[in-house]
Formats: C-alpha cells, structure tokens, sequence
C-alpha cells in the first residue's frame, strides 16, 4: 500500500470520526438550542398577552391612536370572535408541524436576513389533542436537491439562495411533510431583546473566564449576583469550558429563561414592552399572527417540557473535495419521519424482555444500573466506555417509545431525569433495543 493511500485513509477515518461526533455533540446540545429559541419567542408572546385586553394601559402609554395600541386591540376584537373550544384546543386535533430557524449573521446590516444561512433547523409537530411535542434536528450540512434548478448543495444554503419559501419547499420535498408555520430567529435576538428590557438580573454560580480572540468573545464573570446586559446575557450563554459541558450549557438556558420570565412579570417592564416588540420585528421573522402566537402559547403551557421526543435525521458523513456533507439514509429518515411527525408508533409490550447497553466513564453507574436493569427484566447486552456531560436515554427499536420510558422511569425513579433521543442507527455499543448514556457528574 502507497503512503498516498494511507493518507488518504487517514484522512478519511479522520473525517468521519470528527463528523460523528459532531453529530452526537448536535444530538445532547439540542436542548440549549431550543430553549435559546424559546427565550426568545416567550418574550414576543408575553408581550401580547400582558397588552392584549388592557385598554387603559395602551391609552395612557402609548396613545389612543399609537400603532401599538391600535394593533393591540384589533388582536383582541378579533380573539373575542372566536369559539371558546378553539382556545382550549387550538386549531381544533389537528397536528401542526412548525419550522424553527436560527440564521447567522449578515453581511448586510440593513438587511438581516437576505444571504443569511439557516445554521439551525429544527421541525417541531405539536399534537393539540395529546399536548405533545416532537422535535425533529436536521443537520445543516444534509445533501439535498435544491427546488428551481438549484441543483445539488447543503440544506443551509436554501434560505441564502432562495429565503424563506426555499427552505421550506426544500425541506417539504425532502422529507414529504407539510410545513404549516415557521418561525426565524436572528443570531442577534437574544442580544437586543434583553438590552430592551433593561438587563437581567442572574447568579453566576462559578468564576467564568474566557477569550477567544478570533471569535471575539471575552467572558469575564465573577461568582455571584449579576445585572447582565445583552452582550454580557450572550456571553453567559456561550460559555463552555466547564466539567458540566452540554450540561452546564443547558441550565444556564433555563437559568436565563427563568430570569426573563420574572422580569416581564414586574410591573417596570411593561412600558419597556414597545422596545421588545421593535426588536422581535427586526430579529424575528414568522407568518403567524397575533392571535395564532396566542394560540400556541396557550397550548405549550399544557405541555411537559420534560417530555419531549427528539431525533436527529439519521445518515453518514461523505467528502467531495473539501466540502463535507451529511448524506441522509432514506429507509432511516422516513422512519424517523413516521415517529415523529406522523407519529406512527408500536405499543410496547410490559413483559416483553428488552435490550439495552450502558456507558459512562464511572463503572460503578454501569453496575448499578445494570442491576437495575435486570431487576426490570431487561437484558444488558453491552456496556462500555464514554466520557460525556449529558445523560440520555437513546431508543433505538420502534417498541422503544417516550411511552415505555415514562412507563419504566415510574416503575423505578433511578431511570428517570434522562434526555429521551430517538436513534434507530445504533453505533453505541453493538445490538440493543436501547442506550442509556450516563453522565460523569
């Protein structure tokens, strides 16, 4: 063998062990993303219902004839001809399927969003009737057929060369699903909306260094209670050089998604709501109405956050020149796609005998669980060696639904608190029904 072939395959090995595991590092940081658009979109909704049906507020803040006000109460005329039964089940039983995009910067300042790429896809069905969401990532690198004679590229380049109605024709003919909404955030969104209401008040629970020159990010905190700006808000959520890893990263969303919510409860912070709006118009790009955030704000309260089946289009890295792309596997994707968005599922059976493996890097959480595993009536069939922050339980058989693991974690608590993520390739740790991934903390 030449030493040029062996470089080659070198370079090839490296090339798909770096993209695997960016696609794991994409599968546990999936809740931080989401949540970083629900930050955003929570501050949008509850601007609407703090204004929404408040009269004289609207009249002596902004103005009888304000923009503001007048839009206010055309939203509210026209909640009040609805039927009462939409509210409680918006848009009557059927699922809705809603495209989440976060899109990087631009190069136009006046325009953020023309050329911009979708660094973030996320296709979120929600089900009125079981008040039940499925997340479903698609990697931004997929190798895909762009609509129009666009030919061949990856998915992200949709939205840069044809926008909004692109990436959704691309993605619809790609998948074969219906696209009913979208919603588009711009990097800058988190930035902007919290400098409008003024900062926000947060405990940082560790000392928090950090310089990246090249990215231009300097994070300088201190232990302790902080009043964080846009920029300082940002940069406490950039943060990644602790044990907690994806972890970390992730209560620090919800750390500042709490913050958020009891600012916009205090009374201050309602005249400050023009300035939030005037941001979610600049940074936030969707087709629905006042009334149809309503909607879905009325129904994600009913929603357990908790519960959530996620998954990741499942496929294999490829290289041509230097452009790597995520090649979709066909017969993996439309399964995933039945679970998910069609929401086509097995029932399990309680006294079937499943399988499952086991990592972590601590061996005595693996013989823990695998006592309890087979106390459970579960055989293990593998278990091994991983250094991760995020714990997860990954199914990878159509028998393995949310349902089983809800049903499992009641049955013993010492299953329960795991990230549930739909996986039918299983490259873990050999054939099982399902992994469960423990974290080293």
């Amino acid at each position: 063998m030449t030493n040029r072939t062996m470089n080659r395959q070198e370079r090839t090995a490296s090339f798909v062990k770096r993209v695997k595991e960016e696609m794991r590092e994409e599968k546990s940081s999936f809740g931080k993303v989401f949540v970083g658009m629900i930050i955003v979109f929570v501050g949008v909704i509850t601007a609407i219902f703090i204004l929404s049906g408040n009269d004289s507020f609207l009249v002596k803040h902004f103005g009888e004839d304000s923009f503001i006000t007048k839009s206010f109460q055309k939203f509210v005329k026209t909640s009040s001809k609805k039927e009462h039964a939409d509210f409680h089940l918006p848009f009557g039983l059927r699922r809705q399927n809603i495209l989440f995009l976060g899109v990087d910067a631009s190069e136009n300042p006046k325009d953020p969003w023309t050329g911009t790429r979708t660094d973030t896809i996320i296709l979120v069905n929600i089900d009125p009737k079981n008040k039940s969401v499925n997340a479903l990532s698609i990697p931004r690198d997929s190798k895909v057929y762009l609509p129009k004679d666009n030919g061949v590229n990856k998915i992200n380049a949709a939205h840069t060369i044809g926008g909004i109605e692109m990436t959704k024709r691309t993605i619809e003919d790609t998948l074969g699903v219906h696209i009913d909404k979208y919603v588009m955030v711009h990097d800058n969104a988190v930035k902007e909306i919290v400098d409008a209401m003024g900062g926000l008040d947060v405990y940082i629970e560790k000392p928090m260094h950090y310089n990246d020159y090249a990215g231009h990010l300097h994070i300088n905190f201190d232990k302790g209670d902080h009043h964080l700006d846009g920029q300082e808000a940002v940069e406490y959520l950039r943060f990644r050089h602790d044990a907690l890893g994806d972890i970390g990263r992730t209560q620090r969303q919800q750390w500042l998604l709490r913050s958020l919510l009891t600012k916009l409860k205090q009374p201050a912070t309602i005249t400050k709501i023009p300035d939030i709006i005037s941001v979610s118009k600049k940074y936030i790009k969707t087709d629905m109405s006042f009334y149809e955030m309503s909607q879905y704000a009325a129904l994600m309260k009913h929603v357990d956050m908790d519960k959530i089946e996620i998954a990741t289009l499942p496929g294999a890295p490829n290289q041509r020149g230097y452009i790597s792309y995520w090649i979709l596997d066909p017969l993996k994707t439309q399964e995933v796609i039945n679970r998910l968005i069609y929401r086509e599922k097995e029932s399990f059976d309680e006294n079937a005998q499943y399988t499952a493996s086991i990592l972590s890097s601590d061996s005595s959480k693996r013989d823990e669980i695998s006592n309890h595993l087979k106390d459970a009536n579960i055989e293990v069939k593998c278990s091994g060696h991983i250094n991760k922050t995020h714990s997860q339980f990954i199914s990878h058989s159509k028998n393995i639904t949310i349902e089983y693991y809800n049903w499992l974690s009641k049955k013993d608590e010492v299953f329960a608190g795991l990230q549930f993520v739909y996986d039918p390739v299983n490259y873990y740790c050999g054939e099982s029904d399902f992994t469960i991934i423990l974290s080293n903390n």
